[in-house]
């Protein structure tokens, strides 16, 4: 009787031993997908090396660098240039205003919050994005007085 059962014990290991390598075997040969890529949009080129890009998606969320307003005006009207420019990237990159999660905005001068707030609000729908806002020491480059950039998804 023990005999039979150390018979039948070797025989369940071989089975089962089989069957865990069979498995194995299918799971080695199955194909792995390909890791997500970035996709850039609209590269800015520093002398022919690429310098950095209008949005970069990754899966579903989009990433849009800062825009600013590089001509003569007041806050107000360089906030509303400034969030259209936005929303034109946004929406190369498949996305839009109401999809925003996170905004960063830059002022030259903090004295301008009040206006920038007031040419920002109603922009992103009735569910507007967490936002960070801080003035920078030495002003926006290019003489703009507000830049932003944001986080959305797609």
């Amino acid at each position: 009787m023990s005999e039979r059962r150390s018979i039948l014990k070797k025989l369940f290991a071989s089975v089962a031993g089989v069957a865990g390598i069979g498995v194995a075997s299918k799971a080695a040969i199955a194909p792995v997908a390909a890791a997500p890529e970035k996709e850039v949009g609209d590269v800015v080129m520093c002398q022919d090396v690429p310098l950095f890009s209008g949005h970069t998606k990754f899966n579903n969320m989009v990433f849009v660098a800062g825009k600013g307003a590089h001509f003569e005006g007041d806050i107000t009207a360089h906030t509303k240039h400034v969030l259209d420019e936005l929303e034109k990237e946004l929406i190369k990159a498949g996305s839009s205003m109401e999809k925003v999660l996170k905004c960063s905005v830059f002022l030259h001068d903090l004295n301008d919050y009040k206006a920038m707030n007031e040419a920002y609000k109603g922009r992103f729908g009735s569910k507007p994005p967490c936002r960070t806002t801080v003035a920078v020491y030495g002003g926006v480059p290019g003489d703009s007085l507000v830049e932003i950039d944001c986080i959305a998804y797609i």
